[in-house]
């Protein structure tokens, strides 16, 4: 008698198409935004920022977990993406596109339009974000089962939903109810200061697998020094990542730290997705019984060839590469 081994990654989150531009730091000073944060806007404030630009912006499938789920698909993993998009032209063009990536859309639908994210890539490849949720913001709590993350090792909770505590809940209840781990990357260090309130006891609770780059783990546990971070997100988890840009990574897992570094190779263009593609490649790794090195390794791949490209979508060559690895 043969023995199935689940490896399927699911995905909850928001389901946004990136709009970018490449723009001076002096452009952002002027909007008044802070370098590397996310803010939430309206359609309207978003077309007020384009029509300050004359640069031509780049429209591409995005969203922090679906941006891992996708990156998962293209590794050749087994992939779902749980969100709702509008009845438009851009959720149509999500869906299709996350098809093509060998991920099952779990979608509902919504008369609203879909969600965008205006990302302000500065110079230095830093990406400042002005998120519309449009339909994302409807996902009902209620329709959040067990069924969805049927046959789910993994399930990727999008940290954005912490800002919906209810929506939270329901999905880390369902993904839980269903067998899954959870893996939830702390998104950014807004979203950690909006809710540290339910942080620590969600994560006590569900939490298997921590993300954090080095201004989330700043925010959520009050230090600056890097062993002293990663000891506290190792609590009650069992894998703990962080994040240290071009210095690679760390990951701890049963009382052991193993240092992950980053691909020596070509200055990043842009940052879009650097985080959600080495969350891809790392669960893949872990999903599919690899060791944490080999794991880290994979993300680290992934996340420098997305830094070669505008926007969070990988050319096909180039996870040709990334594969080869695996």
């Amino acid at each position: 008698m043969s023995v199935t081994t689940v490896t399927k990654i699911t995905g909850i989150g928001a389901a946004l198409v990136d709009v970018l531009i490449n723009e001076t730091d002096a452009f952002l000073e002027d909007l008044g935004k802070e370098k590397g944060g996310m803010t939430y806007v309206d359609d309207k404030e978003q077309q007020e920022i384009l029509a300050k630009t004359t640069r031509t912006p780049i429209v591409v499938p995005g969203g922090a977990a679906c941006n891992t789920i996708v990156g998962v698909g293209n590794l050749g993993g087994s992939a779902g993406f749980i969100g709702k998009r509008g009845k438009d032209s851009f959720g149509e063009e999500f869906e299709a596109q996350i098809r093509s990536c060998g991920v099952e859309p779990r979608l509902s639908l919504s008369d609203s339009p879909t969600g965008k994210v205006l990302s302000v890539v500065t110079p230095d490849a830093q990406r400042s974000m002005f998120t519309d949720l449009g339909a994302s913001t409807e996902m009902d709590p209620a329709s959040v089962t067990p069924a969805l993350f049927d046959e789910t090792a993994i399930a990727v909770i999008e940290g954005y939903l912490l800002f919906n505590p209810d929506l939270m809940t329901a999905a880390v209840k369902a993904a839980k109810s269903a067998g899954a781990l959870i893996a939830l990357d702390l998104a950014s260090f807004e979203v950690v200061e909006a809710a540290k309130a339910i942080l620590p006891d969600l994560i006590r609770d569900y939490v298997d697998i921590l993300i954090a780059n080095e201004d989330e783990a700043r925010a959520y546990t009050g230090h600056t020094d890097e062993t002293k971070a990663l000891d506290v997100l190792s609590r009650d988890v069992t894998y703990a990542v962080l994040k240290v840009g071009g210095r690679g990574s760390y990951v701890s897992h049963n009382n052991i730290v193993t240092r992950i570094r980053a691909v020596d190779g070509k200055k990043p263009l842009d940052t879009t997705g650097a985080g959600d593609l080495w969350a891809a490649g790392f669960l893949y790794g872990i999903a599919n019984g690899l060791p944490i090195e080999k794991a880290g390794h994979l993300g680290s791949a992934c996340g420098y060839e997305v830094c070669q490209v505008m926007g969070a979508q990988i050319p096909e060559s180039a996870w040709k590469k990334i594969r080869a690895q695996i």
